[in-house]
Formats: structure tokens, sequence, C-alpha cells
């Protein structure tokens, strides 16, 4: 009985360390792009992950050229200048043997800028200044532990009465990610 009892432990002991070894050998970070708001709304969005194992990450984002949701910016009339800031925590829904999945997201964002429109011969200016609160989902196809791509969408909620007024305390937003892993 004490063989089988040391035999099990050794095993264990084992799968334990070939975990660990296989984890450290996994790229820790992601660098990416939403390449669909670049194309479709000219905002240049730049993130970075940040893997605490396989399954979750801290992911920091910068949004050049950002707006509020989709609102058009099509006419001469309107303009947004805005950057903003996003730290979130993602967990994927992915195993040793898929590395792809589905994830979610909770995520901080803070929106400096603003929005000016030319109302009846006079620019009217709206302070995108806020604080925004938010979660999100989304798919990520991972190729050789190192290419990934998806889809994703977010709501959030904003905290900017000039800018509920303006457009809607509720923002919804998606995109389609390039990254690689290293």
């Amino acid at each position: 009985m004490k063989k089988y009892v040391l035999m099990w432990l050794v095993a264990l002991g084992f799968s334990a360390s070939t975990y660990a070894q296989s984890y450290a050998e996994l790229p820790q970070n992601e660098v990416k792009l939403n390449i669909f708001n670049t194309i479709l709304i000219g905002s240049l969005e730049l993130g970075y992950e940040s893997f605490i194992d396989r399954n979750q990450s801290i992911s920091a984002e910068i949004h050049f050229f950002d707006r509020f949701g989709y609102v058009s910016a099509g006419s001469s009339s309107v303009d947004f200048d805005a950057t903003s800031f996003m730290v979130g925590y993602n967990y994927y829904f992915v195993s040793d043997a898929e590395p792809s999945g589905l994830y979610v997201a909770p995520f901080l964002k803070y929106r400096a800028g603003s929005f000016t429109e030319v109302v009846n011969n006079q620019a009217v200016e709206t302070n995108l200044n806020s604080f925004i609160i938010g979660f999100g989902g989304g798919y990520k196809w991972v190729h050789n532990d190192k290419f990934a791509l998806g889809p994703y969408v977010n709501i959030a909620r904003g905290f900017n009465n000039a800018v509920s007024d303006r457009f809607s305390a509720i923002e919804f937003n998606a995109g389609f990610s390039i990254g690689f892993r290293f």
C-alpha cells in the first residue's frame, strides 16, 4: 500500500512540475491593435496584456483619436479630440489543449478631451473628461501561442453629465483585435 501511495505522490509531483514548466514556457505578454475601429472610425486603439496564468491577464490600453461610441464625425462641423486610458482584467475560458476561446473583461476607462460641433454658426464644445466603468467579452483565436485575433463587444457606463446629456450615459463599443504574444 505504501508503494502505491508513494507512486501516486511522485506522479502528482511530476504533473505539477510539468504544469509549472509548461506555463513558464508560454508567452507572458501580448501587444494588440483594434484594427476594426482603426479602419471604421479612425481611432487608434493600442493594448498590452500581462498574463497572470493561461486563463487570466491584466490589460492596459490607450485610445488615440477616441470618440464616443460610433457617433459619426463625417461632417466638417463635428470634431472629436479625445484620448482614453483603460485598464482591465481578462478571464479566458481556455485550456492547455485548446488555447482559443471565449473571455470576459471588466474594465475602467478614463477619457480626456472634447467634442466640438457647429450649431447655428456657433462652435459648441462638450467636455468628454469622464470615468467609465464597463464589461466586455469576446472570442480570441490563438495560433502557436504567438498570434491572437478575434472579435469583442463592450458596454460601459460613463460618469459625466455633459456627455450623458449630449450623447448617452451608456456606450457600446466593438472591435476586432490583432495581437502578438511574447
